[in-house]
């Protein structure tokens, strides 16, 4: 314990000072007999007090050189502490260096001497009293507003304010100081007014001397700054105060770059000069983990670098540069799925996905767009001409390329444009690339789509929009010829009658898109090559007003020739959709109805500049205001019926709903079918309405068509109780009305991140506008009565149905509706439902009429009606054509009874309780006589999975068999014709068909395919690609055979047609390309992948086999995985490191492609929850089971180590994926507790608590290559761990001499344990 010096003592100390002084003795030996004395004393040392009696002995009465020789010999052996001396120091002798120039200068002398030696000051005696006596000096907690409770953050502080002082009183010597933002140090650094020492006249000879003192003091102040910023120790530590102390960084160097500006005493520096000085706060300077000196980051960094995108044409085959970018590729690509509605927007996905990706590969911004925009191009070229059926079209991929995309971009420079200032300059948070420049994302851009016109491959319009790309073409080629905005011929561009050559192409579009956001201007139409030429006269024969938006925002009337022109071309501008939307909500009822088809035809479609505008305003319209003068005791729904249902039915298509999910505007149309459904729903059908096309509908059409959309928009034929893994929901198993009404209110909620983010800002304005208060499914009883009754069927057998009661009395009266016709002997067919009732009494057709009900009160009915009658049939007292027949009369009269069809019998074929029915020809129609070609088509499709199809010969020898609800669905379906009238139950009963005989046992769902072949011709590609996916929903071997093509392709390892350059071209190919290659062809395994993973129910065990196939391709990389021609080639490489004859830089550059594709496979398929089981559970059994690399040909340690680096960038991305890398994502807020239990494992392990029985190259290289990508990408995920789990991290990574990484990881983590390991390691730096 530590013996404070007694006032006596001090007194003693004090007069043994004086009296050594009188008599010049010599400095050393009044220090060695002051050391002696006080340790006789018991006094411990460096002493606090003694250090406070010579600095106040010297400032200022004994300011003599003999006197500050004493206090050297003093901090020399140790009897008083360096630091606590500078401190006080500082805070007498920087405001009084005007009157004492020679005791600043004596000051700088011994700052220079002992602020390098900072290990003592940290782990030396009394060390906790001398740290609470500099903070309590130069209050530093108090202004730095950290608490200085460890020894690491106050030496962190006291060397950041070291060169604060320092700096302020240069720039305050040169006058600088008031040109500050703060023009006021926070420190005692101005002069104060003293007596001169040592000279009772102020005689012009000293005047001179004390000025030139004082300005070489400004110049070695200056020049003592910049070896504070050299050093490197106090560097080291400079950089901590950078990341951990930012608003004060920033204030440090906006007045570091005042001084370098305009300092006279800098530039007399021989030393130093302002660039230099400058150079020294650079990002390129001052990085924790740019000085790599051990081998393994080294290796590791040829993960980081991959320089930028060359141009290069088609689809991405290779692992080139281009497939930086694959899980673009994927995500983009699994967003065609017309089976997947998303309740978030592609929007915000993208956007984390692109910051997440430009983030780990260390990207420009450049590169980073041009990736998006050729990702985009891929996606749109990848099916030119996409198959018939019930899926996502052109439009959609167009939708994702114009719209989301460009709002991608929009939001990212937005972020940028709008960040404060200060932020800005704190810089970005990934410290191993460059900060950003204000502006430098929108410049980027300009340069990425000057550059995106080198890649022509990408660039031809598919033939729906060559019309439109040759006149975005004209507008460009007329606007450089004069011929602009206001002109009529540049109003109503005629392409044909252009005097010159206008072939337009996607980049046309995609400028025309960015102009139209703000984010070009009309200068882009001048770049080199952008257009052909210019037009030299004005073309003839313009018409005077031409039927079209510009005429009708001019006045023109809404007359069928002027709707017919609006509906089929977008509209350009905000204005012209406010203008159409006012007519909507106040035009007469013809008006309204009018304005709704305009809204929902080529403006939602093709509108891709304001498309999520067009979107919005639909939405709206679905909840229209109630009228003023409205006093009807209905709802004011009814009085819109003929507008909302043409609206309803306008965007009911598979590319509409695709769009508004794209856009994440699901939530809101939810909620605005949903008061639609609750109110027509409940109408007895008496009334009717005509529109102008003379077609005529009822409420119980308005409630069907509403209803059927609002099912289309989450899974309502799943069991309320799907897959899931850990605690973690699946995210199909969300999509239920509770949860899209949350994600909806979710977005009224005005949160701090709101106003930061525009697509947020989109989402509020949209949940916003109607109805602006929270919506609950309560709100709607009908709909939650049908919602339980739904959940009931799926759960268990049907039951409840009591005799006498109105529902048995619907039943009846509905069965006797769909059988009228069956008479035997003037009785109707007997029926016996499945409760305790039969059918009615004796009755003809004549007397047979449709129930006037409530559309509710027949849905509640229909499970026992299906039932009554599929009973019927598997007793003979119903023929299945008479059940078909039946079933589709029930389908005719309420078209949203379809929904009740679909849950009985997806319920019902899980059960296994029904006999099958044999597929004949007879009783049943007969798939025969197409069975066999399907089953070649199949084989074609899978042909390079190398998974084998089941044979279907047996089935052709015998009569097909399906269960009976299914072969009673799908004899209701075929019932159905291919036409625009039936798309949109199609679109609701097709998916579910498909679902439900995937489900059922192989061949069903093959069968059911021939039998819709011979249907619907047109569908036939459609339906044997469905046919081809239920292969692996049956054969988790297949699945895996499915997993390990997917790695083949991307990576190249087999040389096939369509396999042999690898990469994304490989991975995705052409879609499902049968007008590819004039017939069916083996579809690319990473389109089968996306349009499979959905439907499986078991999604446990893929994480683990894909980490198996992972390692598998990483051994195949090291030992044989590059070509002999390639490997002859690679003589050097760019980081001179070489194994045996793989480069490292080119193995690690297909180990990168492998991880990254891994990684999307296990986020698109799991989610967070395979992510969390991957952290938790797959992970640390991989490494604790015994994995060694036994390869072929000596390259086992190259194999362990890119196993090692593999895993580790596999596991980052999925996380980034999953969480993203910073706390914006919604799933981050899960990272933490699971980040913290991985974290916790490593250190275990690192800590010798945990046997591993992996090869331990392949651990090393995993830690190090986690680590330092977390550190270097995402270091919010650093700020989230334990402390105390950081620091056992770092020991282990300096156990294993990794002491740069070790120190990078305390740095981002935790600024005291960072500064002590950087004082700790002072002498090794």
């Amino acid at each position: 314990m530590a013996v404070s010096i007694e006032p006596s003592l001090c007194d003693c100390v004090m007069e043994m000072t004086k009296v050594a002084q009188q008599k010049g003795s010599d400095p050393l030996q009044w220090a060695i007999q002051l050391s002696s004395n006080l340790s006789s004393a018991g006094v411990s040392l460096p002493s606090v007090e003694v250090a406070n009696v010579l600095v106040s002995h010297i400032c200022w009465e004994n300011n003599v050189p003999i006197a500050w020789k004493f206090l050297d010999k003093a901090l020399a052996l140790k009897i008083v502490p360096p630091m606590l001396v500078l401190a006080l120091l500082a805070t007498r002798v920087i405001p009084s260096r005007i009157s004492q120039p020679v005791g600043y200068r004596l000051y700088m002398e011994l700052l220079k001497r002992n602020v390098f030696t900072l290990k003592s000051a940290i782990n030396g005696p009394n060390y906790e009293m001398i740290m609470k006596s500099i903070d309590a000096v130069l209050n530093l907690s108090k202004i730095f507003g950290v608490p200085a409770r460890e020894p690491g953050i106050l030496v962190v502080e006291f060397i950041f304010s070291i060169v604060c002082q320092l700096l302020d009183a240069s720039l305050d010597d040169e006058g600088l100081l008031n040109h500050t933002l703060e023009q006021n140090s926070k420190w005692v650094t101005k002069p104060q007014a003293m007596e001169i020492y040592g000279h009772g006249d102020y005689d012009e000879k000293w005047n001179e001397h004390n000025n030139t003192l004082q300005n070489t003091n400004t110049v070695m102040a200056i020049e003592m700054i910049g070896k504070l910023l050299e050093n490197k120790v106090t560097s080291k530590i400079l950089f901590l105060a950078r990341r951990h102390l930012p608003s004060h960084w920033v204030s440090f160097t906006r007045k570091l770059q005042l001084l370098a500006a305009n300092s006279s005493a800098l530039r007399n520096s021989k030393s130093l000069t302002p660039e230099a000085l400058l150079q020294l706060i650079s990002d390129t300077r001052i990085v924790l983990s740019r000085e790599c000196k051990t081998s393994s980051l080294q290796k590791f960094h040829a993960v980081m670098a991959f320089g930028s995108l060359a141009p290069s044409a088609g689809l991405g085959h290779g692992a080139s540069h281009s497939a930086l970018w694959l899980p673009l590729d994927l995500e983009l690509e699994d967003a065609m799925d017309g089976y997947q509605v998303d309740a978030t927007s592609a929007v915000e996905r993208i956007t984390s996905l692109i910051k997440t990706l430009q983030a780990i590969n260390g990207t420009t911004w450049h590169d980073t767009f041009l990736g998006l925009w050729i990702a985009a191009l891929r996606l749109v070229q990848r099916e030119r001409n996409p198959i018939e059926g019930p899926v996502p079209r052109m439009d959609t991929r167009l939708c994702m390329l114009l719209c989301i995309t460009t709002l991608v971009v929009a939001d990212l420079i937005e972020e940028e444009e709008s960040a404060p200032l200060d932020e800005a300059e704190c810089g970005s948070t990934n410290h191993w690339k460059e900060n950003e420049v204000p502006g430098k994302r929108r410049n980027d851009l300009v340069s990425s789509l000057q550059m995106l016109g080198d890649y022509q491959g990408l660039l031809a319009p598919p033939q729906s929009v060559v019309s439109v790309a040759n006149q975005a073409a004209a507008k460009a080629m007329l606007f450089i010829s004069g011929i602009g905005p206001g002109n009529a011929y540049f109003d109503c561009i005629n392409v044909q009658d252009m005097p010159i050559n206008c072939s337009g192409n996607m980049r046309h579009l995609v400028v025309e898109a960015c102009i139209a956001r703000n984010l070009l201007d009309t200068s882009a139409y001048f770049w080199p090559g952008f257009v052909n030429g210019c037009v030299s006269q004005m073309p003839q024969g313009v018409p005077a007003q031409v039927p079209g938006w510009s005429s009708f925002m001019k006045g023109a009337t809404l007359m069928p020739t002027m709707i017919k022109a609006l509906a089929s071309s977008p509209a350009s501008s905000l204005a012209e959709l406010e203008k159409i939307f006012g007519i909507a909500i106040n035009g007469s009822e013809d008006e309204r109805i009018s304005a709704a088809s305009i809204l929902c035809g080529a403006s939602l479609i093709w509108g891709w500049n304001i498309q999520e505008h067009t979107a919005q305003f639909i939405i709206r319209l679905l909840s229209p205001p109630v009228p003023v003068d409205y006093s009807g005791s209905d709802s004011h729904l009814i009085g819109y019926a003929p507008m909302l249902n043409v609206l309803i039915v306008g965007i009911a298509t598979v590319d509409c709903v695709q769009i508004f999910s794209l856009l994440g505007l699901v939530p809101q149309l939810v909620c605005s079918l949903m008061p639609i459904c609750e109110v027509f729903g409940s109408c007895v059908p008496n009334k009717s309405w005509t529109i102008a096309t003379g077609e005529e509908f009822s409420a119980h059409a308005v409630f069907s068509n509403a209803f059927i959309l609002l099912l289309k928009l989450w899974r309502f034929n799943h069991p309320p109780l799907e897959h899931g893994v850990g605690d973690v929901p699946t995210v199909g198993s969300q999509l239920t009305p509770e949860y899209l009404l949350a994600v909806r209110n979710s977005h009224l909620v005005s949160s701090g991140n709101v106003f930061n983010d525009q697509n947020k800002r989109r989402l509020s304005a949209a949940a916003s506008s109607s109805p602006p208060q929270p919506v609950f499914v309560d709100s709607f009883p009908k709909l939650k009565d049908w919602y339980r009754q739904h959940q009931a069927c799926l759960a268990s057998t049907l039951s409840g149905l009591v005799h006498g009661t109105p529902v048995h009395q619907i039943v009846d009266g509905l069965l006797s509706m769909m059988f009228r016709k069956i008479n035997r002997g003037n009785q109707s067919l007997p029926l016996a439902t499945s409760g305790s009732s039969s059918s009615s009494g004796p009755g003809t057709e004549d007397n047979v009429l449709r129930p006037k009900l409530p559309a509710w009160d027949i849905l509640e009915a229909v499970p026992f009606v299906v039932d009554a009658a599929l009973t019927a049939c598997a007793h003979g007292r119903l023929s299945p054509r008479e059940l078909a027949t039946g079933l589709k009369d029930l389908a005719d009269f309420l078209p949203a009874s379809l929904a009740g069809i679909v849950c009985y019998f997806s319920a019902e074929v899980t059960r296994g309780i029904w006999k099958p029915a044999f597929m004949n020809g007879t009783d049943w129609p007969s798939p025969a006589a197409n069975l066999s070609n399907v089953e070649e088509q199949i084989k074609k499709i899978l042909a390079e999975t190398g998974v084998d199809v089941p044979s279907l010969a047996a089935v052709g020898s015998s009569p097909a068999t399906l269960p009976l609800p299914l072969a009673a669905f799908v004899s209701l379906t075929i019932t159905y014709k291919i036409d625009k009238a039936s798309e949109r139950f199609l679109n609701l009963a097709g998916p579910a068909l498909e679902s439900l005989a995937a489900g059922c046992p192989w061949p069903c769902m093959p069968i059911v395919a021939s039998l819709w072949t011979q249907k619907a011709k047109r569908w036939s590609d459609f339906l044997v690609f469905s046919a081809s996916r239920t292969v692996f929903l049956h054969n988790n071997d297949a699945v895996v055979q499915l997993l390990k093509s997917c790695f083949i392709a991307t990576l190249g390892l087999k040389a096939t047609p369509v396999l042999s350059n690898g990469g994304v071209g490989a991975l995705l190919g052409h879609g499902f390309g049968s007008h590819f290659c004039g017939g069916i062809s083996p579809v690319a395994p990473g389109i089968l992948y996306l349009r499979v993973f959905r439907s499986m129910r078991d999604i446990v065990f893929m994480t683990e086999e894909i980490v198996a196939i992972l390692m598998y391709s990483v051994r195949e990389i090291a030992g044989s995985g590059l070509p002999r021609d390639r490997l002859e080639k690679l003589n050097t490489t760019k980081t001179g490191v070489r194994y045996g004859q793989v480069s490292l830089a080119a193995a690690m550059t297909r180990v990168k492609l492998a991880a990254s594709l891994g990684a999307s496979l296990v986020c698109l398929t799991g989610g967070l929850s395979l992510v969390q089981s991957l952290f938790k559970e797959t992970l640390p059994s991989w490494f604790i089971a015994n994995h060694r690399f036994n390869q072929e040909g000596g390259s086992e340690g190259m194999a362990a180590m890119l196993g090692g680096y593999a895993l580790a960038y596999f596991a980052v991305l999925c996380g980034t994926f999953a969480w993203g890398v910073d706390s914006s994502a919604a799933g981050s807020k899960r990272r933490p507790k699971v980040l913290g239990t991985h974290m916790e494992f490593l250190a275990s392990a690192l800590d010798g608590k945990i046997s591993l029985g992996c090869d331990g190259a392949t651990w090393r290289a995993y830690v190090s290559g986690f680590v330092s990508l977390m550190v270097g990408c995402t270091p919010n995920w650093v700020l989230e761990v334990d402390v105390d789990v950081l620091k056992r991290l770092s020991n282990g990574l300096k156990q294993w001499n990794e002491v740069e990484l070790a120190l990078a990881l305390l740095g981002v983590g935790t600024m005291g344990a960072a500064a002590e390991l950087i004082v700790e390691l002072e002498n090794e730096m």
